[in-house]
Order: C-alpha cells, then structure tokens, then sequence
C-alpha cells in the first residue's frame, strides 16, 4: 500500500471534526429521487492528482509524487497506476480521466510512446477489475510539447498536425480501450498570439477538420460516448479560439460538429471568461450541450488559471441548480485541482478531494432546497406571465407581426413599466435557504 496511513474515508456528518471524513457527501443518500453518488459521478484527474507536485513559474517541487519509483520510467507510470486506484477506493471515487502523457513518459519517437501506452493500459485494466472504477473520459496532450507552441490542430506546421492526429487516435483507442464515456478536446494553444502572422478562418478550418476525423474514427471503432470542446478564454495563448460556452457552441454549429460534441465546462475558465461559472452552464444546457464539468475554482484577485479545489458553497450551488434543472450530466464532475503549492502531504491530497467532494455534496443539497422551495422558479414563471395570453402568446406562437405589433403598440400610447426584478428579494431567499 502506498497510502498505508491514510484508511478509507467515511462518512461522519456536519458535525464532524475527523479531517479525514466527508461531512456532506454521503454517497447513498437519496436526493430528489435518486443516490447522492449518482447525481455526482466524481472523477480523479490524473495529471493533477499523480502528476502535478508543486512546480510553479518561481519555484521547483513541493511535493513527493514518486511513489516510491524514479520518474521517468515506466516503474513509476505503474506506481501512479497502483497510487491512483488506491486513492480512489479509499475516497470511494468512481472514475478517473487522463491525458496520453499523464499515463506514461513521452518518448523522442512516437511508436515507443504508444508501446508505453497499450503496457500500461493493459495494467489499468488489471487494476480496473473487480472494482467498480471506470475511465470518464480521455485526451490527448497536445500543448505542452514544444511542437504544439503555435497549437495542434491550428498549427502552421501540416507535419504538427499530423502528429496531433496520430495522438487524437492513439487517445481514442485508449479511451475505447478503458471504457471511456467521453474523449476531450481541451485546446490549450489552439489560438493566437497576434493577427498580424495568423490566418484565423484557415486555422478554424483546420481544427474542424481534426474534430471531424476524431469523430470518423472514433465511431468506426465502436467509441458511442460524447465528445467534449472544454472552453478557455485565455492563458497561454491571448486570445483562444474556444473562448467560452457560446463562442465553442457557435464553432461547433458553424463546422457541423454540434451533433457528436458537447461542452466540459470548468468553472475557473468561466470566471476567467468574465462569466459566471452558472452562466456558461445554462448557456450549455440551454443549447442542449451541457455535457461534463471540471470541478474547480479559480482565486479572482489573479489573472489566470489557478485551478483550486472549490470551497464556494454558494458557486456549487448555482452549478448543481443548473445541473438538476437539466437533468444531470452525460459526463461527470473531474476535479481539474490541485492542492495548494505549501499543501504538500500525502494527508493534503487527501483533504483537498474530501474539500472538493464536500463542497459540491453541499451544493447538491442546498440546490435541491432551492428547487423544492420553487420561489425561484415561481418567480421566473410570473416574471414572463405576459407572454401567455393576447399579444405575448402571439408573439410566441408566431402568429404576429410587425405591422400588427406597431398597431398593438399606437393602442396602448406606452406601455407601463416591467414588473420588478425583484433582485436582492432573489438572493435573500438563496441566502435563507443556504443559511437559515
């Protein structure tokens, strides 16, 4: 065992002060119909979780993420292996997902990574059987090698492209391989830095042709799963071609992808975004393209992606309002988080899932209170009432026109003013049921 000192965690309630226990997540409790656990699959992130150790733009490792292996080698791919599924039986987590070089050290030659890949997909296998983990979803890492510093499927460089595309396929058979539920295009340098050495139509072009052959291949060798766009506003490129939910569900559309894709929405991006982490959701799901949601936090006083495990009770709340009103997810919810640089410990890895898992427990809770108290929807309702009766339900019904709505208009003189949006009345019911 390499978590020898840490037991299965378990469920203690509220008022609980074991820092190794969950305090909200109870994961057979039944929530509006069905158990906690399946209104939140909850999903490791393997890069983070068994990869990331500290590393920041000013400063080398914090933590140990060997494993007691030497990085590099495959020994230590198959200690992240053993660790990984530790972790996840402990904290009772169901899924995990992955990018190809989280899983292995990427060699100098394409053919040696992917002998790396099917030896230690073979291992997750043997790991996967007689648990009941699964893979959520699966990607290729096409952004942090030097070749991808102009983008993959936007590169300048058809030789890039082509490389990118050998990994889009690799990282489909692993993913059909490992029973994915999804496959991921997270455009980390899909974008530009200045227009003045950039053609933008022939570079959207381009990564809607390599979604369309992910797409080909993908169904040809039985992949049934969604596939996922994960916006991003900014960081590293200045300005991303899938900046947010709107603008990724426009590209889709414009390309013909929207009937195979789906949104993977994280919140940090979002914010990032200028956008409220609940607003990318209902624009997702008012699309019909809600599919799976990273589950972090980002820190509104810096700039850019700091991908924190989220404490934000009122946030998880909004989102799991979102969540419920569309009838959940296709994918899940995959802690895109890290713990903190001085949370270095074996015991913090731990905390910050228990922290992550908590905070959306809660949020699933206050948002079902939320639903079952129905003043917000109540309100929502009767804010529009004059849309269903005379000239609101002909508009709707598109049984009007502007000649007959000017002569609507010239009857009433001017029409009063709308009904009150009765705001702050809003927020204090969500602060009542939060808090009271």
């Amino acid at each position: 065992m390499i978590f020898e000192n840490i037991p299965a965690i378990p469920y203690e309630g509220p008022k609980s002060t074991n820092p190794l226990a969950f305090k909200f997540y109870d994961p057979d409790k039944i929530v509006m119909g069905k158990p906690m656990k399946e209104h939140l699959p909850f999903a490791m992130a393997w890069w983070h979780n068994l990869g990331a150790a500290g590393t920041d733009m000013f400063g080398r490792d914090t933590a140990d993420k060997s494993f007691g292996a030497v990085k590099g080698t495959m020994e230590h791919a198959k200690a992240k292996v053993d660790a990984g599924f530790e972790f996840m039986q402990k904290l009772g987590i169901r899924y995990f997902c992955f990018h190809d070089v989280d899983l292995v050290p990427e060699a100098e030659d394409i053919k040696e990574t992917n002998r790396r890949l099917d030896e230690i997909s073979d291992y997750i296998l043997e790991k996967m059987k007689g648990t009941d983990i699964k893979c959520l979803w699966g990607t290729a890492n096409m952004f942090s090698n030097p070749r991808f510093m102009n983008g993959a499927g936007s590169s300048n460089s058809a030789d890039v492209f082509a490389f990118a595309a050998a990994q889009a396929k690799k990282a489909l058979d692993l993913t059909v391989k490992l029973g994915g539920r999804g496959y991921v295009f997270w455009g980390g340098r899909e974008g530009y830095e200045t227009l003045l050495n950039t053609d933008m139509k022939f570079e959207q072009e381009n990564i809607a042709k390599l979604m369309h052959m992910a797409i080909d291949y993908g169904r040809s060798i039985g992949f049934t799963g969604d596939f996922y766009i994960e916006p991003k506003p900014k960081e590293p490129m200045k300005h991303q071609y899938d900046f947010d939910a709107a603008t990724a569900i426009g590209f889709l559309r414009q390309y013909g992808l929207d009937k195979d894709f789906k949104l993977n929405i994280e919140a940090n991006h979002a914010t990032l975004a200028g956008h409220t982490f609940q607003h990318d959701l209902r624009v997702s799901a008012i699309n019909g393209m809600l599919g799976s949601i990273d589950a972090n936090q980002g820190d509104m006083l810096l700039g850019w992606d700091t991908d924190e495990f989220p404490f934000n009770v009122y946030d998880a709340t909004m989102c799991m309002y979102e969540v419920l009103k569309s009838d959940g997810l296709t994918g899940g919810f995959n802690f895109d988080s890290k713990s903190r640089r001085p949370s270095y410990t074996v015991e913090d890895m731990f905390a910050s899932y228990i922290l992550g898992m908590d905070t959306f427990a809660l949020g699933l809770l206050k948002a079902a209170e939320l639903i079952e108290d129905g003043r917000l929807a109540a309100f929502v309702k009767e804010r529009y009432a004059s849309y269903e009766s005379g000239i609101g339900a002909k508009i709707r019904s598109g049984e009007t026109d502007l000649k007959e709505l000017a002569a609507y208009a010239d009857s009433l003189g001017a029409p009063e003013l709308p009904g009150s949006g009765k705001q702050e009345q809003l927020e204090s019911i969500v602060n009542q049921v939060l808090f009271g």
